[in-house]
């Protein structure tokens, strides 16, 4: 029986070995990686960040994207409980070192690190960052899905706190985000079926926190994931969507992070779910030979598919690759591996629900007072 620890250790498995095989190749057209490799489906040493450093990251060695997840699942195992922005920024100012950042994340990261020092509000620090539709939150937000299991209403809520750290309230990334994450968190259930997922994003494309509401009948975004997921019905085989996506999203770097706009790799990753029927494997193999960003495709698509069936179709080598890779990395802000990890966030799920059926078993118990 698949259970709610084999969902969370697939959801993380699945977003670093996809982050990881997908770096690699990642801004690669997908032409380019068939020619280079056919179909990859292996770890590879790759250099990131090279105006900075030379350092050839080990196979196995994840990237920006999982060092943002790192920070959140370190703040929700601390606490075993949801987080706010605060308990992210809190964590931010015990365990960031600027000069290690400089080999594995965006230069913006350590500008907001610099600003949270400086105090700025964590909440404050969004309206400071100039990408307001970049997928940063998209793909590296797993842990609002998983602390919120089966609650996507909690997840989207948090999207809107925890995400004021990385866009304005406003932004389009952060609605992106909500849906995304309030689909982890319905993928996580017992009962989730690929439809109660893909219907889960649907119903929250109109989320915008306390200001919006999950079910508005017509909405830009909704229309977007509607179309993705039109391509996806005609479709048996993931790969070959990507050039009826490549003509939607156009397949240059005419402005920065134009591969990395959360509308496409979102609708990417739902469309690639739906193909793959939510199976873990083939969606994060499918994101990795996209083309385009990678990484976080591979990230989304295997996240929300492992999420939904579990780490049971990964090959053990390559989590053992990535969990060797996490111990050996000089630079990253965690070091507890993909087991570990999800040890710490299943014991902070359990943690949650049993304050909330004390909760519940404490009101139903005066039921008789609140008549």
């Amino acid at each position: 029986m698949l259970t709610l620890k084999d969902k969370i250790r697939g959801c993380i498995a699945a977003s670093w070995i996809g982050s990881s095989m997908g770096a690699a190749v990642e801004g690669w057209p997908y032409e380019r990686i068939a020619e280079t490799y056919g179909f990859l489906q292996e770890l590879k040493p790759y250099k990131h960040y090279t105006r900075y450093t030379d350092w050839l990251r080990p196979p196995g060695t994840t990237e920006d994207g999982i060092e943002r997840q790192k920070l959140m699942n370190l703040a929700v195992i601390r606490k075993g409980d949801r987080i706010t922005a605060d308990d992210l920024v809190a964590v931010w100012l015990e365990v960031l070192d600027p000069a290690k950042m400089v080999y594995k994340q965006e230069p913006f990261d350590r500008s907001l690190l610099e600003m949270a020092r400086a105090g700025v509000p964590p909440r404050e620090l969004g309206r400071l960052w100039p990408f307001n539709n970049v997928n940063s939150l998209a793909r590296a937000g797993h842990t609002l899905g998983i602390i919120n299991a089966g609650d996507p209403l909690g997840a989207a809520m948090d999207v809107y706190d925890v995400g004021l750290i990385y866009a304005n309230e406003n932004t389009f990334a952060l609605r992106w985000a909500a849906l995304y994450h309030a689909a982890i968190a319905e993928a996580l259930k017992p009962d989730a079926t690929v439809e109660s997922v893909l219907e889960t994003a649907r119903q929250f494309a109109s989320f915008r926190g306390q200001k919006g509401t999950p079910y508005a009948p017509y909405d830009t975004i909704l229309s977007e994931i509607d179309r993705a997921l039109e391509i996806a019905s005609r479709y048996d085989d993931p790969m070959a969507m990507r050039p009826e996506f490549d003509r939607l999203y156009y397949g240059g770097a005419h402005f920065v992070y134009s591969m990395s706009q959360a509308n496409e790799i979102v609708c990417k990753g739902l469309a690639i779910f739906a193909v793959c029927k939510g199976e873990a494997r083939a969606a994060m193999l499918a994101g990795v030979n996209y083309g385009r960003d990678t990484d976080c495709l591979a990230a989304v698509a295997g996240g929300l598919a492992s999420a939904f069936s579990g780490a049971s179709s990964l090959d053990e080598g390559w989590i053992a690759q990535v969990n060797a890779a996490t111990k050996a990395d000089p630079y990253t802000n965690s070091h507890l591996d993909i087991d570990e990890t999800t040890e710490g966030l299943h014991r902070a799920v359990l943690s949650r629900l049993a304050r909330q059926k004390a909760v519940v078993q404490t009101m139903e118990a005066a039921e008789g007072y609140l008549a």
